[in-house]
């Protein structure tokens, strides 16, 4: 996992070859005035604008989750936006199967810890990051862009 500011972005850029490519969408929008839902950017890359009441944290552990064909960038465009996140190595309570479709696992387990974003800051959550977002008071905005491994 990786947690810093848009004015770092470019920090990441060699880490896969779409991050740069994502943080242009990003640099190149009015990301405070993006509609909700998904953006395709590019082969391998969406944009997923979400708008939702923020949740307490035990309601937002019920979605405790990762991704095995997708790291997230998820960049908060109002907040502050309260995260939850696990190594996947110490996760030992699946809670399902893994949706192939939608790329994603869910665990039962307690979340190690909680850090928050505020306006312009990021995530980078790999796959073996299991993390749940949206935690926080009032109407939360945010970005998750997915790009495939």
């Amino acid at each position: 996992m990786i947690i810093d500011t848009l004015n770092n972005a470019s920090k990441y850029y060699n880490l896969h070859p779409n991050f740069k490519k994502a943080f242009d969408y990003i640099y190149e929008n009015d990301i405070a005035n993006l509609t909700e839902g998904i953006h395709e950017i590019a082969e391998g890359l969406k944009a997923i604008v979400i708008i939702g009441e923020g949740a307490t944290k035990e309601e937002s552990i019920k979605g405790f989750e990762c991704h095995d064909k997708n790291i997230d960038i998820q960049i908060s465009i109002n907040g502050p936006e309260v995260f939850a996140w696990k190594p996947r190595e110490k996760c030992s309570k699946p809670n399902g199967d893994y949706n192939d479709e939608k790329d994603v696992r869910f665990f039962h387990d307690a979340p190690d810890m909680f850090f928050q974003l505020h306006e312009k800051q990021f995530a980078i959550l790999y796959p073996e990051d299991v993390h749940a977002a949206m935690i926080g008071n009032g109407i939360l905005k945010k970005i998750v862009i997915k790009v495939k491994i």
